[in-house]
């Protein structure tokens, strides 16, 4: 009986724990959801409430003044783009090093992890002045270009530690065949890495739709390619903060991407795991 108790005991202290982290997590999306239909006198006066009176105008207004289509199409592109081409040249770059060892590849894959413990913000001054030398900034390649270097060593880390477990003898096979190197890459290689392919596109994904410095940086005052998250910013000025537009801005720029995410979140654990301890 007694072990029965403290069983139950530790059973009901684990769920409740679990219940109140849940809570807490959850709060600043309670926060953001009820504010976002409330007034700004309403929300001055106490942001912690249900909303009293329903707004749902505070969603069309923000449509219209931040574009929405224009600043969501414009987020889509720069991310997609950005995502295919790290994808792309990270996989290459990892299959290079782990298939061809020497002390050149050595030092490329050490240089490339290196780079993820350099601050973004020592950058900023010399990334400016060298898009600007190169006339990258106010063009979406220039932004892609940034976002290609930045995410390509966490990306080549994950793709290394994939691909020795991808089975050498397949690649023999296939040459034997007759394929050449890209045949054996893409059509043998490529499709085994498919796991930590969704985990490097859901990483990256994340951090570029929801990136506001670099795209400020570099795109600077091109007003055709401004990002949902630089377009939010328009509601938050010197002297006032309108946080009733501002919250339906937020909502509207988040719900994508947190669909996005829920959809293929059971990939993530799975893929870094595989990437980041096999082999």
């Amino acid at each position: 009986m007694q072990e029965t108790s403290r069983y139950r005991l530790s059973t009901f202290i684990l769920e409740f724990a679990a219940i109140l982290l849940a809570l807490i997590f959850l709060s600043p999306f309670y926060l953001v959801l009820t504010n976002s239909v409330k007034g700004l006198r309403e929300i001055l006066v106490d942001a912690a409430s249900f909303p009293q009176v329903f707004k749902w105008g505070n969603y069309a207004e923000v449509w219209n003044i931040i574009n929405f289509p224009k600043a969501f199409w414009n987020s889509f592109q720069i991310t997609g783009l950005s995502v295919i081409f790290i994808v792309l040249f990270s996989s290459m770059a990892a299959y290079q090093i782990v298939r061809r060892p020497s002390k050149f590849n050595t030092f490329v894959f050490l240089l490339l992890i290196s780079a993820m413990i350099i601050p973004f913000q020592s950058l900023m001054l010399q990334l400016v002045r060298v898009t600007s030398i190169l006339e990258l900034r106010g063009e979406i390649y220039g932004i892609v270009a940034c976002y290609l270097g930045f995410g390509m060593p966490l990306s080549v880390f994950l793709f290394h530690g994939f691909i020795k477990t991808v089975p050498y003898e397949l690649e023999e096979a296939a040459r034997v065949d007759g394929s050449n190197p890209y045949g054996v890459f893409f059509r043998i290689v490529f499709p085994l890495l498919m796991p930590i392919i969704v985990t490097v596109i859901i990483l990256n994904t994340l951090w570029i739709w929801n990136d506001y410095l670099l795209p400020v940086l570099v795109i600077g005052g091109n007003k055709d390619l401004t990002t949902l998250p630089v377009a939010v910013t328009k509601f938050f000025g010197q002297y006032t903060k309108k946080w009733d537009l501002a919250l339906p801005g937020l909502v509207m720029a988040i719900t994508p991407i947190l669909l996005f995410f829920l959809s293929l979140q059971k990939y993530i654990v799975e893929g870094v795991t595989a990437g980041s301890v096999k082999g």
